[in-house]
């Protein structure tokens, strides 16, 4: 009778782990890892559709970067339109969640109501938000019902930006609805009916169960809302262009202009890293305070 060998058995179980993941580390390696480093060193070139046209320029794109005033300009709308589109995007769908978590009359139609902005198309609504805030439109003939004066919505520098807002915020609420409600799910009823032997109104049990059991939700519906408008240029490109005066021009359509309208890959690949780091840095802090 053989002798069980527990390190033959682990180096056993290593390969077979090393075989059932090269599949996965190819493809991460092939559509992330390789784009990347390119990425990466595209930001020090000229960036040309040849090869004999690239030429090194080291941190030449990332000086006129930094230096570029129309940068800072979008910089600051990145900033402005993700920090009002991920609040609305987490507090509100969070209220939603804790109602729709009761026992509701057709509480399973309204979650499918709410999910249904998920499923859209972006372009689509945001050509149906183009029609409902044009100067002549809808929103505009309802603000003439009460007696207030049309808002030039996406000609005003002030009100295009909380347009794009308003579309980016209705499209994710669905998404972190249904994160929440998952996540309620996990929290033991016992806490709840322990809170009301001892007197705990509604807010004490939210404040104190709801909040602290939905920790770990909240920050992956904050981290997946910040990528989402990170990433955002559907809205963008069909509603405003960047559009009025540049107020509504965030960094993804930023990326474009430069490297499909100018043809300046080089630039566009310098603050397409920087986009990526602000994306790194904000994912790492988020999951540190986690892990915290």
């Amino acid at each position: 009778m053989s002798k069980f060998d527990p390190t033959s058995w682990l180096e056993q179980d290593e390969n077979a782990a090393k075989l059932f993941l090269a599949p996965a580390f190819l493809l991460l390696t092939l559509f992330l890892f390789f784009p990347l480093l390119y990425l990466l060193g595209l930001s020090f070139t000229t960036g040309s559709f040849t090869q004999s046209g690239l030429q090194w320029v080291g941190l030449r794109n990332y000086v006129r970067l930094f230096t570029d005033p129309s940068f800072w300009k979008v910089l600051g709308n990145t900033v402005y339109f993700t920090v009002a589109t991920v609040l609305p995007s987490v507090i509100i769908p969070l209220g939603l969640a804790v109602g729709l978590n009761t026992s509701l009359p057709l509480r399973g139609l309204l979650r499918t109501a709410y999910f249904i902005p998920s499923v859209t198309s972006l372009v689509a609504v945001g050509l149906g938000f183009r029609w409902l805030f044009q100067t002549e439109g809808p929103i505009n003939q309802i603000l003439g019902i009460f007696g207030l004066e049309a808002i030039p919505w996406l000609g005003s520098p002030t009100w295009a930006m909380p347009v794009l807002i308003l579309l980016s915020s209705w499209k994710q609420l669905g998404f972190n609805l249904v994160v929440f409600l998952a996540g309620l799910q996990t929290i033991p009823q016992s806490l709840y009916e322990a809170a009301a032997l001892d007197g705990a109104e509604t807010w004490g049990k939210f404040w104190h169960i709801t909040l602290p059991g939905l920790r770990p939700t909240l920050i992956f519906a904050t981290v997946t809302t910040a990528i989402f408008t990170l990433r955002s240029f559907e809205q963008v490109y069909v509603i405003t262009g960047g559009g009025p005066l540049n107020s509504t021009n965030i960094l993804v359509y930023y990326i474009y202009e430069q490297a499909f309208a100018l043809f300046d890959f080089g630039y566009a690949a310098a603050a397409a890293m920087v986009l990526l780091s602000i994306a790194t840095l904000f994912i790492f802090f988020q999951l540190r305070s986690w892990a915290e």
